[in-house]
């Protein structure tokens, strides 16, 4: 049998590795058994950059499709409008997406012991990394090096027994799951296919509490399930129904087949113990390669084990190697800092590790964390969005066909090196999310875990259901118990052996349909999401993976990727909801695209409105004027739309701009503006837009060679388009330099009067004649003028709150590239009278292409600036006087 990646054909035969015979008795040393041993002449970080280095100039080993945007899709809310619906009752319980739970898969786990349970059943290493044995008092030091200390500060204690602590944390029950109907009285209308789905959701709960102790429990699949370490020896389990035999095989063993057989279960798990060798080490030494063989009815498969911490891919090899990732306490990265307090107003910076350098070259999980991090901080961002964490063997996927679900990519460092960066996060007050595929898993059968056992049903569904065409991916089975378990300790292992912070779920909207989004228009009618197109078990498993995480780590954050608008997507499980705290409002920029096609003179203020406020109530958005989905090849940045080729040759200050220059410089930084004002109660940036990043995203790739007979060029495996041009944004001789200083002052004045999450929001203005917007955000009026050539003078605002205000912020500003025609000396006092359906208003200046915040000056600001005036003035008759 054969497997046919991206046109590359990989005959499936046993390992090239020969066997010398090794018994499995006795001592187990070997002289190179370790990817980590000195004699290598390969440090963990040197290997780790060499081999990601090396593995783009090979043939890839899975489909060449990135993550692709789901096409024909229209806004991500649905309105409130009965007008617009028509209700029709459905049948969930005949839909094929809807299955019931068979208890006789239920028990699965409950049959799985551990070999020493009755020795030492919390032993085991492999789930929590960091539990560490601190009898030695060590304490991390700079550069990843452990010196000894005195004693362990306050913090310290605090994050080294999280992980008992989360374990006494109980998960709380189902509720009622009716109060959805309060909050939308339009769902009553489905109300059988949503107690039906939340019918599903609590079946799962009860036969987990029953089978498994329950979800708590259940998500620690990884102290069971691959390689977990007791004091005596090494237990490695593998589930594969489609294995007649299997054997552990890898370094420790010189990959002898005969020398360690497992034996199967009932319910296809596969098990073997390892004992200690004599002198008491383990059996796998640290940073050893390993598979699992298995013979099955299609032939012989070596597989990396599903259950896998680290995968690496060596020096001149195209497949990757499962890599025994179990160090000495004394090589542990130890965490010293608590997890930031959950930021009430999200403002996320998406980045992605790899490209982070302004280098052509794949950047490491080090050199993120002592250059960007500070970046990142003094931009005023307080969350961290990372992508492309999971192990992915195709560069260019941009991580999204994960091969290995529980492994750090190994391109940018070693797992230890991923957690000092979280670390170094959390101390300067930054939580840390995750980019989390769920969705879907790569095609690859060599790295990853499609036909796992030689079969297509393993971990997905079989056939064509399992498979996603568009971005050639296998699709989860979602109804099956190990996939639960599988997903689930996924989610919880991120959170609590790496300290990340939360989650934003790739791909939300693919999981909850079974046609997966394509080629749907979604356009708020509630048919769309409530009949038999829904698939029950994957919006169940969403349910249950939120009930989870917010169960176990109360402030953590869920954030999930859907263009269809689901109805209770971020309404909390027990009241009916799927889960979720944020639904990433993918329809700005979508909008944004549309406009920047067409003239200033064809834009429609009253749109622009409209895209940004259209979501459903009572659930939170993070909003965004550009993602990374923005930047790849293919498409342009806002910047590049605005500017195009004029920005190779007139975003030097020594040199005379040009209009289209000026136009886009002043219309990137209002759009930014205008997106976190009216678009969510987040907001997101990927890297380099906030100085308006020139270039495109193209990934270093080789020409692809299609099954029609098409070819898709490469690029010569080039990084120049793969990495971030920090360096244009901090150059004073550049107009990037201004789009950049602008991002800084939106961040504080977010963080100081926290706008996106202000209760009180009115939008007063939008005239289309004028091209303006105005609405009130707090303590805040933002304006702005999006005529291309008219400024108004006198231009009377509408407010609520009576008083003095002043200019907080400023898109004009000079320090920001505009031409300053602000005074931000003036003073506006309010005058009484209706005006916009508001009781008073003030009079401003309004520029053309200008977005201007005027902040309410409330007393105790008013006297601080009374005494700094005094102040200054008596300095100034004492410098006089002398």
């Amino acid at each position: 049998m054969v497997y046919t990646l991206s046109g590359v054909r990989f005959p499936t035969v046993p390992s090239v590795y020969k066997s010398n015979g090794f018994s499995s008795n006795g001592d187990r040393r070997n002289a190179n058994v370790s990817v980590f041993l000195k004699k290598h002449s390969l440090s963990r970080k040197i290997l780790a950059e060499k081999s990601s280095y090396n593995s783009e100039f090979r043939p890839s080993t899975v489909a060449a499709s990135g993550k692709v945007l789901v096409p024909g899709t229209q806004s991500d809310s649905s309105s409130s409008s009965t007008d617009q619906f028509e209700f029709t009752e459905t049948s969930p319980e005949n839909s094929p997406a809807s299955t019931d739970v068979d208890s006789s898969t239920m028990e699965h786990a409950s049959q799985i012991k551990t070999e020493n349970d009755d020795v030492e059943p919390s032993s085991d290493l492999t789930g929590s990394v960091e539990e560490l044995d601190f009898a030695s008092s060590l304490q991390l030091q700079e550069g990843g090096k452990l010196e000894e200390s005195k004693t362990l500060n306050t913090s310290e204690e605090t994050i080294i027994d999280e992980s008992d602590r989360i374990r006494e944390r109980g998960i709380p029950p189902p509720g009622l799951g009716q109060k959805i109907y309060e909050i939308d009285p339009l769902l009553t209308n489905y109300r059988q296919h949503l107690d039906y789905r939340y019918s599903q959701y609590k079946k799962l709960r009860e036969a987990i509490d029953k089978y498994e102790g329950g979800l708590e429990a259940f998500s620690r699949g990884y102290e069971k399930m691959g390689f977990t370490r007791s004091a005596t020896g090494i237990t490695y389990r593998e589930w594969a129904l489609g294995a007649q035999s299997a054997a552990l095989i890898g370094d420790f063993n010189n990959w002898d087949a005969n020398a360690d057989i497992m034996t199967r279960n009932e319910f296809g798990v596969w098990e073997i113990f390892l004992p200690n060798n004599v002198d008491g080490s383990p059996a796998i030494p640290h940073g050893s390669r390993v598979k699992i063989r298995m013979d099955t009815p299609s032939g012989v498969k070596d597989s990396i084990p599903a259950w896998i911490n680290y995968s690496l891919q060596l020096p001149d090899e195209i497949p990757y190697n499962g890599i025994h990732y179990d160090p000495p306490e004394e090589e542990r990265y130890i965490f010293q800092h608590p997890r930031p307090k959950k930021p009430k107003s999200l403002r996320i910076y998406e980045s992605h590790i790899g490209m982070s350098s302004p280098e052509p070259k794949i950047n490491s999980y080090v050199n993120f964390r002592d250059e960007v991090l500070p970046r990142i901080k003094k931009l005023g961002y307080n969350a961290l969005q990372i992508m492309a964490i999971q192990e992915h063997s195709y560069y260019a996927s941009f991580g999204y066909h994960v091969t290995n679900f529980f492994a750090p990519s190994s391109r940018f460092g070693t797992p230890d090196d991923l957690k000092s960066l979280i670390d170094k996060a959390h101390e300067l007050g930054i939580v840390v999310l995750m980019d989390i595929v769920h969705s879907h898993a790569s095609n690859n059968t060599l790295d990853g875990l499609n036909m796992f056992d030689c079969t297509d049903s393993c971990y997905f569904h079989s056939g064509a259901r399992g498979y996603h065409w568009m971005w050639d991916s296998r699709l989860f089975n979602y109804g099956n118990w190990e996939v639960l378990r599988y997903l689930l300790s996924n989610a919880r292992w991120w959170l609590d052996a790496f300290k990340f912070d939360g989650f934003r779920f790739d791909g939300v909207t693919s999981m909850m349909y079974i046609h997966h989004g394509l080629s749907v228009g979604f356009t708020g009618n509630y048919e769309e999401y409530f009949g038999l197109a829904t698939d029950v078990d994957a919006v169940v498993y969403l349910m249950l993976v939120n009930d989870l995480i917010h169960g176990l780590f109360p402030d953590a954050i869920t954030i999930g990727e859907d263009v269809s608008g689901m109805p209770t997507f971020c309404i909390p499980v027990q009241e009916g909801g799927v889960g979720f705290d944020y639904r990433l409002h993918m329809a700005i920029a979508d909008k944004r695209i549309e406009l920047l096609k067409k003239r200033d003179e064809d834009w429609r203020v009253g749109d622009i409105v409209h895209t940004l406020t259209n979501r459903r109530w009572s659930e939170k958005c993070v909003s965004y004027a550009e993602s990374h989905d923005q930047a790849l090849v293919g498409d342009k940045t806002i910047a590049f739309w605005l500017m195009d080729k004029d920005m190779y040759d007139f975003m030097a200050l020594d040199r005379p701009s040009t209009s289209l220059i000026d136009r886009g410089i002043a219309l990137h930084k209002m759009i930014r503006l205008v997106t976190m004002g009216l678009g969510g109660e987040g907001y997101l940036n990927f890297m380099g837009n906030e100085f308006g990043h020139p270039e495109w995203i193209d990934f270093p790739r080789a020409e692809q060679h299609l099954s029609d007979g098409s070819v898709i060029p490469g690029n010569q495996f080039s990084y120049d388009k793969c990495r971030r041009r920090f360096d244009l944004g901090d150059a004073e001789y550049l107009r990037y330099r201004g789009l950049q200083e602008f991002d800084r002052p939106m961040q504080y004045l977010e963080d100081k009067y926290e706008f996106m999450t202000s209760e009180h929001q009115f939008i007063s203005r939008k005239d289309e004649g004028d091209r303006m917007i105005v609405f009130e955000k707090g303590n805040l009026v933002f304006v702005f003028n999006f005529h291309w050539t008219k400024s108004y003078s006198d231009y009377r605002i509408a407010c609520l709150k009576p008083g003095k205000y002043k200019v907080a912020l400023d898109s004009d500003d000079p320090l920001f590239g505009g031409f300053g025609r602000i005074d931000h000396n003036a003073e506006y006092f309010t005058f009484e009278g209706w005006y916009d359906d508001r009781p008073r208003s003030i009079m401003v200046y309004a520029p053309c292409k200008t977005a201007v915040v005027y902040a309410l000056v409330d007393k105790e600001e008013e006297e601080e600036e009374e005494e700094e005036e005094e102040v200054a003035a008596v300095e100034e008759v004492v410098v006089e006087e002398e």
